[in-house]
């Protein structure tokens, strides 16, 4: 292919030098004269550890050129890869200032041709800035339409700083929103290729990258924990790391509800109370608990926000496949409704008061005494009497039921219940909406 690499700062120098190297013919585009010098001549403008000898090697066999003229790169090649930067500004907003310039730029040579060209965006923007700014832009300065006349797709890239050629060949995914056209680019690496819409496609460059940053925090008050307690951090955290299973997995990953039981409520309150008996401050671990209750908060605004008053609960304790209800969000929940007045039905398959004993039974009769005029036999009863359902646990019996929910009900989906990969027809119950989907 012929690849323009529009922006030749870390991302897109080492983009145009791995493209170039794997037989692509590739023109570097930037304004910095400096810059466009050094790959002329073989050099990186950056430090890198082995893309000096990638660039040298493109250059000289002729597949890699640079210039400052973003015409005659938009007139010579078929895709054109914008890989400038995006900075933040004070508030916290970014400056998409270059990629504003660098696609009015290319709008304006793609009016001029009736070549199809694919538009790669590979800076990172929030989600809805393709949307909203750069295929309005590109359209507009064109005079031509998205997706007809020319394609255009974001492809986040997931390089380090350091390691940035060892990513690029052995990324651990590759991502492209909206086309599937430069899927090509990337046919000889093993990583799964994923294929997805653009907001998705922007966002999780972000999630990643938070993601990342909230490891090392975590990692570093752990460390002021265990050093105020005389614990070499070190060891403590490879003995946490050798747990693949839970610890370094897609483990508790997926989006749902609130997290309770027995254990994790109090155990992070009590490593948050040995800090503040160190005199350690532990931010990240002391927000854990406000955030899981806010998200609490949230599902009940949910609920408040459907207008209607008989609500059923599909599931109560904290976990699906246990009667334990001890610190259940789920039994949280169902206080705050009975003390806004709701009117509430419950059915948990794995709950039965009579069964519940020593510190279970004694939890949720000290929260909910009158629980047991509340609970019914059959989840049939639930639905009959309920106008919005909650679903609060992933048991496989409640879907087929919710498909079958009359018409005028509305179902609040904590766990997931609904997946259009696995739900019959994938078709989307009508008044259904997720917590977080």
């Amino acid at each position: 292919m012929k690849i323009a690499v529009f922006g030749l700062g870390y991302v897109g120098v080492v983009s145009a030098a791995c493209l170039a190297r794997d037989g692509h013919s590739v023109v570097g585009v930037d304004p910095n004269a400096i810059k466009v010098d050094f790959l002329r001549q073989g050099k990186s403008p950056i430090v890198e550890p082995g893309l000096e000898e990638l660039i040298d090697a493109a250059v000289t066999a002729g597949r890699l050129v640079a210039g400052s003229d973003p015409a005659a790169a938009v007139a010579q090649c078929d895709v054109l890869m914008v890989c400038v930067g995006t900075p933040g500004q004070a508030n916290g907003s970014l400056d998409l200032s270059y990629v504003r310039r660098v696609v009015q730029q290319i709008g304006a040579q793609l009016a001029g041709t009736a070549a199809y060209k694919v538009v790669v965006i590979r800076s990172t923007l929030l989600p809805g800035s393709m949307q909203s700014v750069v295929i309005p832009m590109l359209e507009e300065s064109s005079r031509r339409k998205a997706g007809k006349d020319f394609g255009v797709c974001i492809n986040p890239e997931f390089l380090r700083e350091g390691s940035a050629i060892s990513d690029y060949d052995h990324p651990p995914k590759t991502v492209i929103g909206a086309s599937a056209s430069v899927r090509a680019l990337y046919a000889g690496l093993s990583a799964p290729l994923i294929l997805t819409d653009l907001r998705t496609a922007e966002m999780v460059k972000y999630i990643d990258n938070s993601w990342h940053a909230l490891k090392v925090t975590f990692a570093n008050e752990v460390g002021r924990l265990c050093k105020a307690m005389g614990i070499d951090a070190r060891h403590a955290m490879r003995l946490f790391c050798m747990d693949t299973k839970l610890n370094i997995s897609n483990a508790y990953l997926r989006p749902g509800f609130a997290f309770g039981g027995s254990c994790l409520p109090k155990d992070v309150r009590a490593l948050t109370y040995q800090g503040r008996l160190l005199d350690v401050d532990t931010p990240v671990l002391s927000s854990i608990l406000a955030s899981n209750q806010l998200h609490i908060a949230h599902a009940l605004a949910m609920i408040r926000a459907s207008g209607r008053r008989r609500i059923g609960l599909l599931g109560l304790s904290f976990k699906e496949g246990t009667d334990d209800l001890r610190e259940s969000p789920i039994v949280t929940l169902a206080e705050q409704l009975i003390g806004k007045g709701y009117e509430l039905s419950i059915y948990d398959r794995n709950v039965r008061l009579a069964s519940l004993v020593g510190a279970n039974r004694e939890y949720i009769l000290n929260h909910i005494p009158h629980i047991g005029r509340l609970m019914v036999d059959r989840p049939e009863q639930l639905l009959e009497h309920a106008d919005v359902v909650v679903v609060a646990s992933a048991q496989r019996e409640f879907a087929p039921l919710l498909e079958k929910l009359p018409a005028g009900k509305s179902i609040i989906d904590l766990v997931g219940a609904w997946n259009p990969g696995e739900v019959a027809g994938n078709a989307r119950p009508d008044g259904y909406d997720g917590i977080a989907w």
